[in-house]
């Protein structure tokens, strides 16, 4: 019945392969006894993961990875697709953003924000996508954009202070984390857009500081 499932691991993911034509139940069952034989290989690893062979809804996306990582211990950060220049930044991001954090304690949501969509969670979450002007993004915990932020992100939404922002441009409209504020600066028309790399918005000396992001930076932000 696994013979339903392939596995093949890539860096810093695992690419799970299915068959198209199997009835999603069993194909579900396929994978929990795929990764249940396989979980002493993973032990509470952090990992992208792809999935290919048949097209599924969100909802489906969602219960694959839920079986997996109840009957594995692993810790799917992030779906990848086939956008090899886009998948870079993810692994990229897998990277320098392995935070402390409760194992599973988050989930991800997979495209774009735009005007007037707002999104809302009570976990901390990983956006594959931009985050438009005029859309916002409400976490109680850790925002991480592998994207642009282009409009709002409020992270600490509880009013809970040691929480943080990232994303691959940072260029928000509105920022704030915990109770604190962000003061957005408006660059010149004439002015030249900066580089874009990788930032973290976090609180220091009781403000918000945006700074290049580093895996030692984003430690040091959790301490």
């Amino acid at each position: 019945m696994s013979q339903n499932v392939l596995i093949k691991s890539f860096q810093n993911g695992l690419n799970v392969i299915m068959e198209p034509d199997v009835p999603f139940p069993v194909l579900l069952e396929s994978l929990e006894n795929k990764f249940r034989e396989s979980s002493k290989f993973f032990q509470d690893a952090r990992l992208a993961l792809s999935l290919e062979g048949r097209e599924l809804t969100t909802e489906e996306e969602k219960q694959v990875v839920d079986t997996i990582c109840n009957v594995s211990g692993l810790d799917i950060v992030c779906l990848v697709g086939k956008d090899e220049n886009w998948d870079q930044l993810y692994l990229k991001a897998i990277q320098q953003t392995s935070y402390k954090s409760d194992r599973n304690n988050g989930q991800f949501y997979r495209g774009t924000l735009k005007n007037g969509q707002t999104l809302e969670t009570e976990t901390s979450i990983v956006i594959l996508g931009d985050v438009y002007p005029g859309s916002s993004i409400v976490s109680l915990k850790d925002i991480i954009i592998l994207g642009g932020l282009y409009g709002e992100a409020y992270a600490g939404g509880g009013g809970e202070a040691g929480h943080f922002v990232v994303a691959l441009d940072m260029s928000p409209e509105k920022l704030k984390i915990g109770d604190l504020k962000y003061r957005t600066e408006r660059l010149p028309k004439w002015s030249i857009k900066p580089k874009v790399q990788p930032k973290i918005a976090y609180m220091k000396d009781k403000k918000i500081v945006i700074e290049s992001l580093t895996k030692e930076l984003l430690v040091s932000s959790l301490l």
